[in-house]
């Protein structure tokens, strides 16, 4: 029995064990997966929480019935590559044991531990909290437990200002989500460059007079050097009031990769091989936010467009290896940049696989259902992998059957 622990149950960690478990059912694996919440997050729609739209509510182990993925919920505390343990905190649920288990998962007194052959880590990445004040006072998009407290801050607000740190597309959609929803709220948008910069120019100019249209005021060129209780303090000393600040600028890994002496990049990242193994442990597999992958265009940005293809790839490359065989090396191409602008607009930037702008875009109600097409796309792609299918083409990786 090889037992193969996925920690990590987004969009990256919940298509690698599912994917793992159909293609790697014959070589007698057991695939475990970890999360802290019983429940999925919906990242791509964290925005829209904040807004105060309820949304599907998706158990995982309503996720993973029919599966055969087992799930344990529990919040990861250390990972020790030597002794192939994860260590889940002490408030963590005890897995029962299985049969052919060499070794009981924890007990009353100690934290749980969790034995594997081959590991998927696949835990993401977190808010860049290092500007003073960010972790202490501004809002981020992590979870859907802190996404809620923000919507529910909001909602005591008659009136007031909110202040969205970042001009990237989470900044884009976090603004124009709130204006529309909220337009008693006075929204400022504050960023060091363009809002949407990496998008072509005719793409931009429609993201702009959307901007323009809900209210929201745009402040570019302009950095944060400190998050106040009520408000923000910018870069040539001026104080924004803030009722409510949402921090959208800037990712960092977890540190148990490098705690655990894997090799990382500057950003916490796993480093890895081309077949998506880490270079300084080859049990480990890391995927997603969490994985410092190099493609022909220089090194992946973390995206869901991207995530996903990195846990199917991660999955098939591993069932290979456990089949004996040599995995070919992942390869994957940029496709789009879809931005929701509210629920009644948005625009779709085309790309080439380096994620630089075609001249092709779509706005208005097409790219409304494109941009609600790929936000679903997870649920309904876990579903066909269950059944042993996945198209062809999945957000810029070439698959074929599971």
């Amino acid at each position: 029995m090889t037992d193969i622990l996925v920690l990590g149950g987004g969009y990256t960690g919940v298509t690698a064990a599912i994917r793992l478990a159909r293609k790697a059912r014959s070589t007698g694996a057991r695939v475990t997966l970890v999360n802290a919440s019983p429940r999925f997050t919906e990242r791509l729609r964290l925005h829209q929480t904040a807004a105060g739209e309820r949304l599907a509510d998706h158990a995982l182990s309503d996720v993973l019935a029919g599966s055969g993925v087992e799930l344990v919920v529990g919040r990861v505390a250390a990972i020790d590559p030597e002794l192939r343990q994860v260590r889940l905190h002490s408030d963590a649920p005890e897995r029962p044991a299985l049969d052919g288990d060499a070794a009981p998962h924890g007990d009353a007194a100690e934290p749980p531990v969790l034995r594997y052959d081959k590991l998927i880590y696949a835990l993401g990445t977190v808010t860049d909290a290092t500007v003073p004040g960010v972790a202490e006072h501004a809002h981020v998009f992590d979870d859907y437990t802190a996404t809620v407290r923000l919507s529910r801050r909001l909602d005591t607000l008659t009136r007031g200002t909110v202040v969205v740190a970042g001009g990237g597309l989470t900044g884009v959609e976090a603004v124009t989500e709130l204006a529309e929803a909220r337009p008693h709220l006075r929204v400022v948008l504050l960023t060091r460059g363009r809002p949407g910069s990496m998008m072509g120019q005719a793409a931009r100019a429609y993201l702009d007079r959307a901007l323009e249209r809900l209210g929201v005021e745009v402040r570019s060129g302009v950095s944060i050097t400190k998050v106040l209780p009520d408000g923000v303090e910018l870069g040539d000393g001026e104080l924004i009031h803030s009722d409510a600040t949402i921090w959208t600028t800037g990712t960092r890994a977890l540190p148990l990769a490098a705690e655990a002496g894997l090799s990382v990049d500057a950003r916490g990242r796993i480093v890895v091989d081309e077949v998506l193994r880490s270079v300084s442990h080859p049990d480990v597999y890391a995927v997603g936010d969490a994985a410092a992958i190099t493609q022909k265009f220089g090194v992946m940005h973390g995206t869901c467009q991207g995530g996903i293809p990195t846990g199917l790839g991660a999955a098939d490359s591993l069932a290979a290896t456990l089949r004996g065989r040599t995995p070919p090396p992942f390869r994957f191409g940029y496709v789009h940049q879809p931005v929701s602008l509210g629920r009644k607009d948005a625009v779709i930037q085309f790309t080439r696989p380096d994620d630089s702008p075609r001249r092709g875009y779509l706005t208005g109600r097409a790219a409304i259902a494109y941009k609600e097409t790929v936000s679903s796309s997870p649920i309904t792609l876990w579903k066909l992998l269950k059944r042993g299918l996945v198209p062809v083409r999945v957000f810029g990786l070439t698959a074929g059957r599971a």
